[in-house]
């Protein structure tokens, strides 16, 4: 579908460079034009299909870079999880791939799913059979036996079965390699949160394995330990990073400069739900861990957002709930979008296609009401979602852009 979308303000540069009385010109699932609208309107063939919106922004389509779409948000959602056939998973993961979409974002990294669902659902998605994000699935993440998320599959014990099951996970056509590096809140009995599951040597077997496959790998780490080992077998991103230890917290200044000199990404996956954390817990104890990730942006290391959707109460419509904790840390709006953005494409690689609005990147566009860059409250207002040219607008939107489509 070709259209001119047209708006009060379009986001075309990292930092909140914009054009006001901007457009886009979208020729099927490709940005052909940006620029003022003047100039882009009078280049477009009076035939298309054209939508103005001066009172919005257009911007990037978001990017949550860390979901399982597998888990479905609930209280228990591994044993939600448990209960289901593959049929009423897959049908489950349909419905939330939607809610993501209609919500603003256009690629999502699923970051570890049952029996390589997500990406049977990545592939419908991409032939148009089913609403949803761009998906860059994982698969089952490596974890040890019993370890965290065993569930899912992924258990291995030793170097011949590490190389095996990223083997295995790049035959079903995985995007990315998962591994859990430590422990986790979600698997009960399992090893602790901050406690290590894999040597170094191990991990270093994992991503030499990935880099053989033209894969990156992604390591849930919550334990500084973890981390190191991370950070020195090479990852490309690190998911969670919080430091933590048998008896509290220690952020090593030399790991932080290792991680920052490498271009290792970091992905706090901040839960939409951090606000009942810090209520739970106390904001001043809450404070405490936040900081860690300030100081990390301090330091040099470049910050990605995700949600860690399907977890206990971390929904697959509220990406903007978690950018609001980067807010509340201090950060300026455009460089928040950014990490939701072109930040966030940069560290999946995939830049050259998507995260910005540019002349022959992916149709990958955001439309809301208001100023995101004076109030990221305004990426809740949202207006129509281009996900690779295919339209997707949200039931309350959709009188308003009935009134602004002049085809």
């Amino acid at each position: 579908m070709d259209l001119l979308v047209m708006a009060g303000r379009v986001l075309t540069e990292p930092g909140g460079g914009c054009v006001e009385d901007g457009a886009v010109f979208v020729q099927g699932d490709r940005i052909a034009a940006v620029g003022p609208r003047a100039e882009v309107e009078a280049a477009v063939p009076e035939d298309v299909r054209r939508i103005s919106l001066p009172d919005a922004t257009v911007l990037p389509g978001l990017i949550d870079c860390h979901v399982h779409l597998a888990f479905d948000a609930s209280d228990d959602p591994v044993g939600a999880l448990q209960e289901s056939d593959e049929a009423g998973l897959l049908l489950g993961m349909a419905k939330r791939a939607g809610q993501l979409v209609r919500s603003g974002v256009t690629t999502a990294r699923d970051l570890g799913d049952r029996g390589a669902l997500a990406m049977r659902l990545r592939d419908a998605i991409a032939r148009g059979d089913v609403p949803g994000p761009r998906v860059l699935a994982a698969g089952r993440p490596l974890t040890v036996p019993g370890g965290h998320c065993w569930f899912l599959g992924g258990e291995v014990e030793g170097e011949e079965a590490i190389r095996a099951m990223v083997r295995r996970n790049a035959a079903d056509g995985a995007d990315v390699i998962k591994v859990m590096a430590t422990g986790g809140g979600l698997t009960k009995g399992g090893h602790a949160t901050w406690e290590s599951q894999f040597t170094e040597e191990e991990l270093r077997v994992v991503v030499a394995e990935a880099r053989a496959l033209g894969l990156p790998v992604a390591a849930h780490a919550h334990g500084t330990e973890g981390i190191a080992a991370a950070v020195a077998a090479g990852v490309n991103t690190i998911e969670h990073c919080t430091w933590m230890t048998e008896g509290g917290f220690d952020a090593r200044e030399d790991v932080v400069a290792d991680i920052a000199a490498k271009g290792i990404q970091v992905c706090p996956a901040a839960s939409p739900n951090w606000r009942a954390f810090a209520e739970r817990f106390g904001y001043e104890r809450a404070d405490v861990l936040f900081a860690r990730v300030r100081w990390m942006a301090e330091q040099g290391v470049s910050l990605i957002a995700g949600t860690d959707a399907g977890v206990p109460r971390a929904e697959f419509d509220n990406l903007v709930g978690s950018l609001e904790f980067f807010r509340y840390l201090g950060f300026p709006e455009a460089r928040i979008i950014d990490m939701a953005t072109v930040d966030a494409a940069r560290a999946l690689g995939i830049a050259e296609e998507t995260g910005r609005l540019a002349a022959g990147h992916r149709a990958d566009l955001l439309v809301v009401g208001g100023n995101p860059l004076d109030d990221l409250e305004a990426l809740r207002d949202v207006r129509l979602v281009l996900a690779g040219g295919r339209p997707h607008v949200p039931e309350s939107a959709l009188t308003r852009l009935a009134g602004a489509d002049r085809a």
